[in-house]
């Protein structure tokens, strides 16, 4: 054990979804760790999301709620509100795996400018669907996305002082290139060796997923390169064509 205790800004990006967000808040409020600066950044829900965050308003270090222009500009405003050591991402649906998770990740090492975990995936009634398709790497760096984003945004906490604002010319995986900015600044990243997040799966559409992918694409050829990028989105595409027969074989 270490006696590294430093403070995390936690920061949950909602918009009418009253559905998850009690479940959200609980897992960070039962925490067991201490330090926690809980900031919300609600984009004006209409839907009774408000009434269930003012139930737990003690709790609760910042509450931001205003119309926003996406996701990535609320999640800027969070960070700009943030004033912790670290920020960690917990949006609405997405959960802590376990109540001493934050405590565990501060406990693996002290002082890195990145941890990071396994994520769970569970589906809208909270039933387990396992480790998500990409594996966390044993050692992570900048590169490591070259196959797909391989750390969940649940699962990554970052030092605060080496976080830059969301690029929001990217509408759907603007969270890709801020976390390799981050990675490409790092200079101690520590793999905690043990799920820290669990993310709700959720369905998207054709066109926002086709978009996602071309996002990705482009994010991906600014770091590292056009060819290399084609190279390892054929070794992509292989990879997800088998995850897909495997599983079909292994449901069957």
């Amino acid at each position: 054990m270490t006696d590294f205790k430093p403070k995390l800004s936690v920061i949950t990006i909602v918009y009418n979804n009253v559905k998850d967000i009690e479940r959200t808040m609980l897992s960070v409020i039962n925490q067991t760790y201490t330090d926690i600066e809980y900031i919300i950044v609600d984009g004006l829900s209409s839907d009774g999301t408000i009434r269930i965050i003012n139930r737990y308003s003690a709790n609760v270090s910042k509450l931001i709620s205003e119309k926003d222009e996406g996701i990535y500009d609320a999640m800027n405003k969070g960070l700009a509100t943030a004033t912790g050591d670290y920020v960690l991402f917990m949006n609405s649906g997405d959960e802590f795996f376990a109540p001493d998770t934050v405590a565990q990740v501060f406990a693996s090492a002290p002082d890195a400018d990145i941890y990071y975990g396994e994520t769970e995936m569970i589906n809208a009634e909270g039933q387990s669907l396992g480790r998500r398709r990409h594996k966390a790497p044993k050692h992570f760096t900048w590169r490591s996305f070259k196959y797909g984003m391989s750390v969940s945004h649940q699962a990554i906490y970052v030092r605060r002082s080496i976080t830059e604002s969301y690029d929001r010319q990217y509408e759907l995986s603007a969270d890709i290139d801020w976390i390799i900015r981050a990675a490409k600044k790092a200079k101690k990243i520590v793999n905690v060796h043990h799920y820290v997040a669990r993310y709700m799966v959720g369905g998207m559409s054709k066109a926002k997923h086709r978009q996602s992918l071309t996002e990705r694409f482009d994010i991906m050829k600014r770091y590292y390169g056009l060819i290399p990028t084609l190279f390892n989105h054929a070794v992509i595409a292989f990879n997800l064509g088998w995850y897909w027969v495997w599983n079909r074989r292994t449901n069957d």
